[in-house]
Order: structure tokens, then C-alpha cells, then sequence
């Protein structure tokens, strides 16, 4: 385990969106006062990606990622490798997506998506890029894809975000080295199955995430979410895995570092 971090980090939110970007600067600054330390902006259409990056290039301690969410799969289709790789060249962007297969909404057909998926983890296995994924009853489609894609091509980082599938499916990709980040959405009453896939989870793939301004955790359910939440979602994930909040703390965030490693820590005081 790393030491000295003392800070957390957001490793899913959507600074750019309804919610939050309206008080842009006094949700980062509840944020930091929380005790995080950076925050991943997340892309999920193109045509944000320059807002996306503009908030990224304004804060030291934020970065972000390009990619385009399955919902939008039909509405930017055909994505080419190269618009992905081109825009993960520059310093701030340290992961491709967010990607994958939503099968619970179905808002752009699925051929449309697994291509989308498919382009996606090109772009990582190229550019050495973590792969972001959303997986929404399609984790069987999802699996069979990723393994395809490690067959054909070779190996990639990534993680699940978001994760409240089974525990089938973290078996699978944590078999392929992947990790799995989890959010607000595990310390819902309802959420028992995932505490449990949770407390299983080995420490060394975890991250924590908000996916802001969605997911609020308890006790903040019916509210916006911010990044300064997933300080209340880590010390719930503390309570289930048995270690103390610091010790969450320093683990999820040597996490993140390690697998989004084109991100730098940030310098603190005295460091």
C-alpha cells in the first residue's frame, strides 16, 4: 500500500452536467473541503469533450476522459479510433470512455453500442489508457466482448464503474485485471447483494466513485450529488470491508493512481 495520501479521490463524476455545473467552482471547493483530493471528470458525448477538458485544464487536481456513453451511441455513431486516441493525447485526459452496453434503457440500438464499446477499448489498448464501462443488464454481453477483445487484440486496463452487478460478473473482470469502483448506490437499504459482493471484493482493484450529479449516498438520497459525497460512500465501503476510513482512504486512492497513471498526485503542503 502507498502511503501519505491522506485525501480521497472522486473517480467518477460529471462536473460538466445539469446540477453542477452551474456552482462549477463552489462544488469543486465543497469537494476539497470534504477531503478530496482529485476528482475524473467524465466525457460522454464528443460534443462536450471541450467542457469536459476546460474544467480539467482549470484545476490542478481534476482531469478527465473522453468517450461516448452507450445512450449515445446512435446520436454519435461510427466513432472513429482516431477521434478517441487524438483527444487522450492531451496531458489532462488519463482514461477512455465512458463505454459500454445499457440494455436497461436501450436508447441506441445494441449493435450501434457494442461497436461503440468495441472502438473504445481499441483506443485504450492504444493510447495505454484505462477504459471506463458501463454495464447495465448486458453482463453477459459485456463479458463476451471484453474477452473477445483480449483474444483478439491482447490485454487493456479499465474498471467497471458504477458496479452493482453480480457477483459473477466482478469475478469475470477481475479475472481479466480490471477493477471495480463503486458508488452512493451501496449504501442503499435495498443494495444488500452488492454490500455483499463488496465485503468479497479484493482491496488492491477497489475505487470509489460518486458518478455526481447522480446516486446521491445516505445520508444525502434526494439530493444532488457532488464529489464531496464520495466521502460518505467511502466510509460505508470502510464499515463492510472491516478497515478503518483512513486506511479506504489510502488504498482507493493509491488505486486510482495506479490504474489511471498518467494522472499525477497532487503536490501537498509540506510534501
Amino acid at each position: 500500500m502507498a502511503d501519505g495520501f491522506g485525501y480521497l479521490v472522486d473517480s467518477h463524476c460529471h462536473l460538466n452536467y445539469k446540477g453542477l455545473k452551474e456552482d462549477e467552482g463552489a462544488v469543486i471547493g465543497r469537494a476539497r473541503e470534504a477531503g478530496v483530493g482529485t476528482m475524473l471528470t467524465i466525457n460522454t458525448k464528443l460534443r462536450e469533450f471541450d467542457e469536459c477538458l476546460r474544467i480539467a485544464e482549470a484545476n490542478g487536481d481534476i482531469y478527465a476522459s473522453v468517450g461516448i456513453h452507450p445512450h449515445e451511441a446512435e446520436n454519435e455513431p461510427n466513432v472513429a479510433l482516431g477521434e478517441l486516441t487524438k483527444r487522450a493525447a492531451h496531458p489532462k485526459v488519463v482514461g477512455i470512455g465512458e463505454t459500454g452496453l445499457d440494455y436497461y434503457y436501450d436508447n441506441a440500438p445494441r449493435d450501434l453500442q457494442q461497436a461503440n464499446f468495441r472502438t473504445h477499448i481499441r483506443a485504450a489498448r492504444e493510447t495505454g489508457l484505462p477504459v471506463i464501462i458501463h454495464t447495465r443488464d448486458a453482463d453477459e454481453d459485456c463479458v463476451a466482448i471484453l474477452k473477445e477483445e483480449i483474444a483478439d487484440g491482447g490485454s487493456f486496463k479499465g474498471l467497471i464503474h458504477c458496479f452493482t452487478a453480480s457477483q459473477w460478473l466482478a469475478d469475470e473482470v477481475l479475472a481479466m485485471g480490471l477493477s471495480i469502483s463503486i458508488s452512493g448506490i451501496v449504501t442503499f437499504k435495498s443494495a444488500k447483494d452488492l454490500q455483499a459482493t463488496v465485503r468479497a471484493l479484493p482491496m488492491d482493484r477497489l475505487l470509489v466513485e460518486t458518478d455526481a450529479p447522480f446516486l446521491a449516498p445516505v445520508p444525502h438520497r434526494g439530493k444532488v450529488c457532488e464529489p464531496a459525497f464520495v466521502a460518505d460512500t467511502a466510509r460505508f465501503v470502510a464499515d463492510l470491508k472491516g478497515v478503518s476510513f483512513e486506511e479506504l482512504q489510502e488504498v482507493t486512492t493509491a488505486n486510482f493512481f495506479n490504474l489511471f497513471d498518467k494522472a499525477k498526485p497532487p503536490v501537498r503542503a509540506g510534501a
